[in-house]
């Protein structure tokens, strides 16, 4: 079972999906819940399977204090680098949170202070605590929402399956096609032996 939260404070945890993808944004959620948050399901997002995601996600909006979405777009992943962007991502839902939290916990080992605010890094904190395991929820289901838009654009790209991850479809794709605006040019988007 996992912590509600880290501290005894007004916490906030913090979490981002699509790192390692080839198109798209990098999406951040920061959660505050209360003391007597109960979803047994809840869990690091890798961990349960879509379903179950966009299950949660009412759950969590209906439960939480407050919580709050922020996208980080390709085109600044390709000018600030991806941990920037999923930091900046990660401060842009902090902010937006309707109470100011009184203490940070993030997923991972890398963040710049927000606020002044005092924070911590976990890693694989989203298996650890509910805050940060409701945070990468709503991220990767609202991330997942967008690519999924994105996807009717460009149907020869998988991204309704994918959502912009390098599938061997995904480079396939690019391969034939070439890339879109919505990639990351940042990125490798192919291996080296299969360069275009």
């Amino acid at each position: 079972m996992l912590e509600i939260q880290y501290s005894n404070s007004l916490e906030a945890g913090t979490d981002e999906a699509g790192r390692g993808c080839l198109a798209g944004p990098v999406t951040a959620a920061a959660v505050i819940l209360p003391p007597n948050f109960k979803l047994p399901l809840l869990n690091d997002s890798k961990k349960i399977t879509e379903k179950q995601r966009f299950a949660l996600r009412p759950e969590i909006e209906h439960q939480a204090i407050a919580y709050a979405i922020a996208h980080v777009y390709h085109e600044e992943i390709d000018e600030i680098n991806i941990l920037n962007a999923s930091i900046k991502a990660m401060h842009l839902a902090l902010d937006q949170l309707s109470k100011k939290p009184e203490y940070i916990i993030v997923d991972g080992n890398r963040f710049k202070s927000f606020q002044e605010i005092p924070h911590r890094c976990i890693i694989k904190g989203d298996g650890k605590y509910q805050n940060i395991a409701a945070a990468s929820v709503l991220a990767k289901t609202y991330r997942d929402d967008f690519m999924e838009k994105l996807g009717l654009e460009f149907p020869q790209y998988d991204w309704k399956k994918n959502k912009g991850y390098p599938t061997k479809k995904h480079r396939e794709a690019i391969k034939e096609y070439g890339i879109t605006s919505y990639h990351r040019s940042s990125f490798q988007l192919l291996p080296q032996s299969q360069k275009i």
